[in-house]
């Protein structure tokens, strides 16, 4: 039996959430320009690491290329030229071991009820792989089971998998959680997407559970993209290199489309619109599909490794205390066919430059009390895996880590009047920035679409996942001068123009006060924090509070 529960809202975070602490004078004061924009200049380097690190010569900064090798040269020239220490070597670098999984050969999903076999085809109705480091795994008539959304919450008393044996079976569940599902505020977070939504915890849930396969229906909607994300593009998988070779995984992950979900459960004698109430009813328990399921796929797999590059200013008082700047450097690199380069300017060399240029300003600075950590971290775009083999790996121990700032995709198009929160009332991180932002003349707002999930694919997620409670925000589209319609239109055309594609190319025309602002409230939240005996916390409920709290008594 489950019972829904009401999630933490606004007002229970701002009761419960320990407040920001009081500046009287401020070491670094805010700036006014002549057009009465605050805080509009924050570095003399900034566009010149950013012209630098989106340029042809570094060939889109992919994972083991030469673009890597400059990427890395560049950065530990900025870290020495500023006095910032290494924790490694005179390069900066922390490798991270990953394995290129190439499928040779991937069958169609064979499906058999009542003696009777069809088959789903590979891409157009179904994508499956393997996460293991295996040449091939064949699944043989694994009996399939719906799971509902195959969630395990504690904290929303919610079970999926309640009294279920799943060895040898392939779990079927939906994407997202109940609570996009029914839009109610006081189930999970409502129309915003738990980490318990994420497809990637469904799998990792399946494993844990004992199950052989692992098929997630696609619903654009809940998915929060089309089926093309899922079956276009490349399905060679990119995974960090471990001791175990993934065998604790389920042999196969995989998705299918709606339509073909719908035949599937038609074996059951229900429909899928029927699933989904039943996902979602108090009595949930999971339904045999009355089909099993056969697949092969088989691999080459080769090793390769790639870097993050970490500087770091030891603190004065409690160097083992530390606040964490973050951002990916790496891009997609050079397309092997057209040999068009992926210069990946927004996306991510603006906050690589941002972390490099937060780094010049602390080490200008006096030593503050608390260690700053400047993390530039690999192989974003192939999983999060830099972060989150840093996150496993870490230079101070984690749960020393007071919090973490992300900088991903910042806004090239002026200043803006919004401070987009990604992860709304997530942490009191928001409130730590909410006072350099309003001393901006801004305003702190959400982001338009949470439940897309976008709090869980960026690298403070890897962080979040050990309870560090992390600030992921930019300007948004509420241009000061040029309104919002300006500003919406202008994230549009990066979306549908430039994003993962070779347009995203650095522009000398950009206007980046709105850059620089934001890099101001990231510095002074840091410098707060470095400066300071806090410790921020998730909201009441969040699913990363049990992590921090677990840890609670390791700190001061």
């Amino acid at each position: 039996m489950r019972y829904f529960t009401l999630c933490a809202s606004a007002l229970v975070l701002a009761t419960a959430c320990s407040p920001a602490p009081q500046v009287e004078e401020p070491l670094y004061p805010a700036q006014t320009d002549a057009d009465g924009l605050v805080d509009s200049h924050f570095s003399d380097t900034y566009r010149d690491h950013l012209r630098t690190l989106a340029s042809d010569e570094f060939e889109g900064r992919a994972p083991g290329t030469r673009g890597e090798e400059l990427t890395i040269e560049y950065a530990a020239n900025v870290f020495r030229e500023h006095g910032i220490k290494s924790f490694t070597n005179e390069d900066y670098t922390q490798p991270v071991p990953l394995v290129r999984v190439a499928p040779s050969r991937v069958t169609n999903m064979t499906l058999t009820h009542e003696g009777e076999t069809s088959e789903l085809s590979y891409r157009s109705q179904m994508m499956g792989w393997t996460s293991r480091v295996v040449d091939a795994i064949e699944v043989s008539e694994s009996d399939m089971v719906f799971v509902g959304y195959g969630i395990v919450a504690p904290e929303f008393d919610w079970n999926d998998y309640e009294g279920l044996d799943v060895e040898g079976k392939t779990v079927v569940m939906f994407v997202n959680d109940p609570g996009y599902a029914t839009q109610d505020p006081a189930l999970f977070n409502g129309n915003s997407m738990t980490y318990y939504g994420r497809w990637t915890y469904k799998f990792e849930e399946a494993a844990r559970q004992g199950a052989t396969g692992a098929i997630i229906i696609h619903e654009d909607g809940p998915a929060g993209y089309g089926w093309g994300v899922i079956a276009g593009g490349s399905p060679v998988r990119f995974m960090m290199k471990t001791e175990n070779n993934n065998m604790d995984r389920v042999e196969l992950e995989g998705w299918v489309t709606a339509d073909s979900a719908e035949k599937l459960f038609a074996n059951a004698g229900m429909t899928l619109a029927e699933a989904h109430e039943l996902a979602l009813s108090s009595d949930f328990a999971p339904v045999d599909l009355n089909t099993s399921l056969s697949m092969i796929v088989e691999n080459e797999f080769s090793y390769i490794d790639t870097h993050n590059i970490i500087g770091y200013i030891e603190g004065s008082t409690y160097p083992e205390e530390h606040v964490i700047y973050m951002a990916h450097w790496d891009h997609l690199g050079v397309d092997p066919i057209s040999g068009d380069i992926y210069n990946g300017a927004q996306d991510n060399a603006s906050g690589t430059a941002g972390v490099l240029s937060i780094a010049e300003k602390f080490a200008q600075g006096p030593q503050p009390e608390r260690t700053i950590v400047f993390a530039l971290v690999g192989a974003e775009e192939r999983g999060l895996l830099g972060s989150a083999w840093y996150a496993d790996n870490p230079l101070l121990p984690i749960d020393q880590a007071v919090a973490g700032i992300n900088m991903d995709m910042l806004n090239m198009y002026g200043p803006v009047r919004d401070f987009v929160v990604v992860g709304w009332n997530n942490s009191d991180m928001q409130a730590y920035a909410e006072p350099h932002v309003v001393a901006q003349n801004r305003y702190l707002a959400p982001e338009n679409n949470p439940e897309a999930g976008i709090f869980y694919r960026s690298d403070h997620f890897s962080m979040a996942k050990k309870g560090i409670p992390v600030l992921y925000a930019k300007g948004g589209v509420d241009h000061f001068f040029n309104g919002r319609e300006y500003g919406e239109a202008n994230q549009a055309r990066l979306y549908a123009e430039k994003y993962h594609k070779p347009a995203d190319e650095y522009n000398p025309d950009w206007d980046l006060r709105g850059v620089h602002q934001d890099l101001w409230i990231y510095f002074r939240v840091g410098h707060e924090l470095a400066n300071s005996r806090a410790w921020p916390r998730w909201a009441p409920g969040n699913e990363f509070e049990a992590l921090r709290l677990e840890t609670e008594d390791r700190r001061n």
